[in-house]
């Protein structure tokens, strides 16, 4: 990845951010424009496009991720929510450093889009 987003503005602490977790792999922060009660972004500190530019050795990364996903979900008072990681701009990603959205806080029907 070699252009800069907002995503590597605000973990560089240049873009301040709702932070509601921080590690040396991830920073998670709710989304300015939620979709839901809550709505937070999970990003890797590495600079990953998107989930097909990641390569077998972001399996513990991406591994971390998720699981990290759950725990702040969790931690939110979330029992039921959606994990959201869009690939592309047609899929609907729109900043093009790798995310994860954790949405929740009412009820999310199926199909999304």
């Amino acid at each position: 990845m070699t252009e800069e987003t907002i995503f590597s503005r605000i973990i560089k602490g240049e873009i301040p951010c709702d932070e509601v977790y921080n590690d040396s792999v991830c920073l998670a922060f709710r989304d300015i424009q939620p979709q839901a009660p809550i709505h937070i972004l999970v990003i890797p500190k590495k600079p990953i496009e998107s989930l097909k530019d990641a390569g077998p050795e972001d399996k513990e990364l991406l591994g971390h991720l998720l699981l990290i996903s759950s725990k702040i979900a969790s931690q939110q008072g979330l029992t039921n929510w959606r994990t959201i990681i869009n690939t592309g701009e047609e899929a609907g990603q729109t900043v093009f450093h790798l995310h994860l959205h954790i949405i929740g806080g009412r009820k999310l029907d199926w199909p999304p889009g």
